[in-house]
């Protein structure tokens, strides 16, 4: 048995001539790749000696097949050096701090030595600060114009991208184009105590070495050719290049061979220095990209790496997995938080593999017999011995079932009461993927509660999701106890509540609670029955003239016997709170020894991204289960009075009188004699002007606060005069959809249009539109919008919301992908860090970032939040009592 050893680290280096010969196994010297009778050709890129790529063939070097076969390196011989073009900056920072003629850095010697001592210390302590002194100590060699060893006067040396150094001598203006022999004879003259100066070590990387004089040929298993519908043979965008690369090559040695003029050898020299520029990266700029017959650009060894698609992002840190699904999702009020509807097609085909023992045989024999097409069945049987069985090609599934016995595993078909993983994308927090129990559902779509679309981010418009199966007994547990949902109600964030009523809940629970609701006990019956709970109805609120019970006491009967809370609900903040006595009463909420006694439930109380609810409470006090519970049963309560009741939006809702109306105009006209007044000022250059700012800037921001203020006044107008008892007015003032904002534009005025915070001024000369007159300062002119929704937008009006709505969507979409670079930046930054067992946060080498975790080893979701506790004052007063 071979002794086991630990990587303490990784250090890269480029490879020398010596080593890619050394580890060749065929010197590549055909550009044909085929013989005549389609086997590969010796010393072509496709010789056997490059790797078994075919079934049953075996490799002649290591004697494995395809299997074992890891493939084996080849080289070419070049008839000329050629630069390495992602070694480019290295090259040209050594010419230009190195001398000439010598070869040394060109830095005294005195100096030398001194820096020197200085960067063994630094490397000896402080790895990253030796990494930027030998940057300033390059700086300083570049600067230098004389050496200071042999006393020559330094060229300036430019590069000219991608490969091309040019050379000027300060004596004489003449340029000298610098070929890659030149460069590499340069490079050989720099000794290695002057490299280990500059940050390279000479062991590992000799800067030469960035000069081709031997190229690598990648095995045939990374350039797999394959063989397509019509029988022909297609290879892979590397070989195409390797090809070009080896013709190029022999044609260049066989001009040199023959004394070709230098002109030929010069542009056969160029044409193999593209070459393999374009083999290493087809992206650089200042050369036109490899291309097939087709235009398509080829994709070659930087392609592979780089980029979302690529091997790092593409393959290792993502990747395609099995036991997964994606479909669109939809919502469905009656299953639990912790629930997800799965159609019954997902259920067939994702498996769980289950361990045979003397407990479950039965049913497991059970699923066998069902086999893939019934469900719940079983898809794959694997023996002991690792064979698997798949039972859609099984046609005695009897004698198979028979034959299980423990130490088999079934894979059998996702079943209710099973642990699954779902996400969506993009995920931005740790609440964008958790652990949802199955329920198998009729339907194509996944489906969830409602409460559970704000962690998601999830809507219905057309979202998909993904689930995810977890395969072993360890990790099905693990998303049993930490990842399911109702364990995330209290967001790690700030600890508030990120799970809770949204939307119809909300509404449900306003219209459950208000003061005004009464019920017959059949309804509260059947409440309860949609609420799938058995209780004992209390004793009627009212007793005459027929027995009522309030809506306060249905939903007492789900609160803990023990549960205390006082608050305030929504509709007792914001512009749309209203004066009406019983308002009044019903905005404060007070729950004691588990009664509701007075308010109503709304946003505040229930509410998703709310702090200090009355669910946070209850989540905080008697935990995620009872949060959960609680939530399960009461939200379909609340959706159950609303088909009920009924709860519906109409146009009457948003429907204003025309003595209202009139109002609404006269506060406009007012607002725009204002915004003359100002113009007029402005014109006669009398206006004041607003500190920091121009003339005009000055106007601009007088005009948008007098415009706002009117549209402000005008939505108070509106509102006043609409029923508190409408639905849209009902959903504004719960908290439960829209705002104050959005009645103002549905009933009383769209008002200001703005693009980038200004009023819309761009389109023709001097105007935005030419219904309007040059120059016109005034507020439809540049983009007021008088009209409602309600009352409907004129042709212009419609032009100018456009423009506003525009800005909207572009910057949406700016905004997406700025903070999904800025996230993945982020998330690469702190990758390795990690929280130690002693409680530090430590990085990857083991250096210590923080000494306790968020300096105070709190956890958010679990620490109280609210305000900030003064520390100081507190001490203070106890220092007083004492």
């Amino acid at each position: 048995m071979s002794e086991e050893k630990i990587i303490s680290g990784i250090k890269f280096g480029i490879l020398s001539p010596d080593e890619i010969r050394k580890m060749s196994a065929v010197q590549v010297t055909s550009p044909e790749t085929y013989e005549e009778d389609g086997t590969p050709r010796a010393h072509s890129v496709m010789d056997y000696r490059l790797g078994a790529i075919e079934p049953g063939q075996v490799c002649p070097v290591c004697g494995n097949t395809l299997k074992g076969c890891p493939g084996h390196f080849g080289h070419i011989e070049l008839a000329v050096p050629v630069i390495n073009v992602l070694f480019i900056k290295h090259i040209h920072d050594l010419l230009k701090a190195t001398c000439f003629n010598c070869g040394r850095v060109k830095i005294s010697p005195q100096a030398f030595e001194k820096y020197r001592r200085y960067l063994a210390r630094l490397r000896e302590r402080y790895p990253y600060l030796a990494k930027l002194f030998t940057e300033y100590i390059k700086r300083q060699a570049i600067k230098a114009s004389t050496c200071p060893y042999c006393g020559a006067k330094q060229p300036k040396i430019k590069l000219e991208k991608p490969t091309t150094f040019i050379e000027q001598h300060p004596e004489s203006k003449d340029t000298i184009r610098l070929n890659p022999r030149e460069v590499r004879k340069r490079l050989e003259a720099i000794p290695n105590e002057d490299l280990e100066l500059l940050g390279y070590d000479p062991r590992d990387a000799r800067p030469e070495w960035m000069v081709f004089t031997a190229f690598p040929v990648p095995p045939t298993s990374i350039r797999p050719s394959i063989l397509i519908e019509s029988g022909i043979r297609s290879e892979d965008d590397l070989t195409h290049k390797l090809v070009d690369i080896v013709r190029t090559n022999e044609r260049l040695r066989e001009h040199i061979a023959s004394g070709a003029p230098e002109i030929i050898i010069d542009d056969l020299w160029e044409l193999l220095q593209y070459h393999i520029t374009t083999y290493l990266d087809n992206e650089v700029p200042g050369i036109p990209p490899a291309k097939h017959r087709s235009g398509r650009p080829l994709k070659t060894l930087a392609q592979r790496m780089r980029g979302k698609e690529g091997r790092f992002r593409g393959n290792l840190s993502g990747k395609r997995v099995d036991y997964s699904a994606r479909t669109v999702i939809s919502p469905d009020p009656y299953l639990s938080i912790n629930e997800v509807g799965v159609p019954l097609d997902v259920a067939k085909i994702l498996t769980v593999p289950e361990k045979v023992t003397e407990w479950n045989i039965n049913e497991l024999r059970r699923y066998v017999l069902n086999g893939p097409f019934k469900w719940p069945g079983a898809n794959y049987i694997v023996t002991p011995d690792g064979r698997r069985i798949d039972l859609r090609y099984v046609r005695d599934r009897k004698s198979v079932a028979e034959s299980l016995a423990p130490g088999y595993i079934v894979e059998r078909h996702l079943k209710d009461g099973d642990i699954v993983l779902f996400n969506r994308q993009p995920s931005l927090h740790r609440m964008s993927m958790m652990g949802h129990v199955v329920k198998v559902l009729p339907g194509r779509t996944f489906r969830l509660h409602l409460s559970v679309c704000p962690p998601y981010n999830a809507d219905f418009d057309g979202d998909e999701m993904n689930l995810h199966v977890p395969q072993t007994e360890d990790a099905r547990a693990e998303a049993r106890t930490l990842l399911k949902v109702q364990n995330h109600i209290l967001t790690p964030r700030y600890g508030g509540v990120i799970i809770g009523a949204i939307q119809d809940y909300v509404s449900g629970a306003y219209v459950l609670t208000i003061k005004s609701t009464l019920l017959e006990k059949e309804e509260v019956v059947e409440l309860l029955a949609a609420a799938n709970t058995v209780k004992e109805i209390p004793e009627p609120a009212i007793l005459s003239p027929r027995k009522l019970w309030t809506g306060k006491q249905v939903v007492s009967m789900f609160f803990p016997e023990d549960f205390n809370f006082h608050g305030k609900a929504n509709i007792s903040s914001g512009p749309l709170r209203c004066d009406d006595i019983n308002c009044f009463w019903d905005s404060y909420v007070v729950v004691k020894q588990g009664k509701l006694l007075l308010g109503v439930l709304d946003k505040k109380t229930i509410g998703a991204e709310q702090q200090d609810s009355l669910l946070y409470w209850l989540a905080k006090e008697y935990g995620a289960e009872v949060a959960a519970m609680f939530m399960d049963k009461l939200f379909r309560l609340f959706i159950r009075m609303l088909e009920l009741r009924g709860f519906t939006l109409r146009l009457d809702d948003v429907a204003i009188d025309e003595e209202t109306q009139m109002q609404i105009l006269k506060l406009l006209n007012e607002a725009f004699e204002k915004v003359r007044d100002l113009v007029e000022k402005y014109s006669s250059g009398t206006l004041e002007v607003v500190p920091g700012r121009s003339l005009e800037e000055s106007l601009e921001i007088k005009v948008l606060e007098v415009l706002a203020e009117a549209r402000d006044k005008a939505g108070e107008v509106a509102v006043s005069s609409l029923n508190p008892f409408n639905y849209a007015f009902i959903m504004a003032r719960t908290g439960a959809r829209g705002n104050v904002l959005n009645l103002t534009q549905m009933a009383a005025t769209l008002g200001q249009m703005t693009v980038r915070g200004e009023r819309i001024w761009r389109g023709y000369m001097g105007r935005p539109l030419p219904h309007f007159e040059r120059d016109d300062l005034g507020p439809i002119a540049r983009g007021f919008v008088v009209n409602s929704f309600f009352r409907g937008l004129s042709v212009t009006e419609m032009f100018m919301h456009a423009a506003g709505g525009r800005e909207g969507l572009v910057d949406t979409a700016v905004r997406t992908s700025q903070s999904g670079y800025m996230q993945r930046r982020l998330v690469n930054a702190l990758m390795d860090l990690h929280v130690a067992y002693d409680f530090t946060v430590r990085d990857s080498s083991g250096s210590i970032i923080q000494f306790a975790y968020g300096e105070d080893m709190a956890d958010p979701s679990k620490a109280p939040h609210g305000k900030i506790v003064n520390v100081e004052r507190i001490v203070e007063r106890v220092l007083g009592e004492i």
